[in-house]
């Protein structure tokens, strides 16, 4: 995968996108990630990337002139531009899964202050995504987390690719508790059933509470997975 990100706070995304999984990523050339100020495409002395909008209201509207020239230099044939907005369709596993497995090249766009002028969205962008129904400092925030969740789906990046479609979400449900050594701490054992060793029973179990968790934390993915399973 190999992704452009263009913000005016690159410094937001250098150090968490070189640590961990996404570090690795880059390390095993799985993952080519190119952070881009979008200020090297003001043209003003100042580097001005914002203005105050048409048709009055608070605030500073980021201009166009910087995200097209920006664009115009990183488009190849194969790209995908990606607006982070609080607009845009709502991040989930799904899409995820679907970005991960179509993108080779994406240009991930970060928005601020109170947003980009919409020619950008109108002529440039391919797909406008928000990471939840909540407003952030700025766009670069959530471009982190977009590409934390489709690097793990890279082959080759997690140590067991089993990990990649058995966590929460990846089959429409929250995933089963776990559990780790020692059997017995402070009077809390690990459930009978994981230490059974009879794969079958420990699959049904991990189901089962998946439902329940599922039911507790999150029953709005409940009609979801019972609609999937039908078709």
């Amino acid at each position: 995968m190999d992704i452009d990100l263009v913000t005016i706070f690159p410094e937001m995304c250098a150090a968490p996108l070189a640590c961990s999984i996404v570090g690795r990523a880059q390390e095993k050339g799985l993952l080519v990630l190119r952070i881009h100020d979008l200020r090297q495409w003001a043209t003003d002395k100042h580097r001005s990337v914002d203005d105050v909008p048409y048709g009055g209201g608070q605030g500073m509207v980021m201009k166009p002139e910087p995200f097209f020239a920006c664009v115009e230099a990183l488009r190849r044939d194969d790209t995908r531009v990606v607006l982070m907005t609080p607009q845009g369709q709502r991040l989930d596993q799904p899409l995820v899964e679907s970005l991960a497995a179509a993108a080779t090249h994406l240009i991930i766009l970060c928005g601020h202050y109170e947003g980009v002028d919409h020619r950008v969205v109108e002529h440039l962008v391919d797909m406008e995504i928000s990471i939840g129904d909540y407003i952030l400092t700025n766009g670069a925030i959530a471009a982190n987390i977009l590409i934390d969740a489709m690097t793990r789906l890279i082959p080759g990046v997690l140590g067991d690719e089993r990990s990649a479609v058995e966590e929460s979400f990846s089959h429409g449900l929250l995933e089963a508790p776990c559990y780790t050594r020692p059997v017995d701490f402070r009077g809390l054992p690990v459930p009978e059933i994981l230490l059974s060793g009879h794969h079958e029973n420990i699959r049904a179990w991990k189901h089962q509470r998946s439902l329940e968790r599922t039911a507790q934390n999150r029953p709005d993915l409940l009609p979801q997975t019972e609609s999937a399973a039908k078709r």
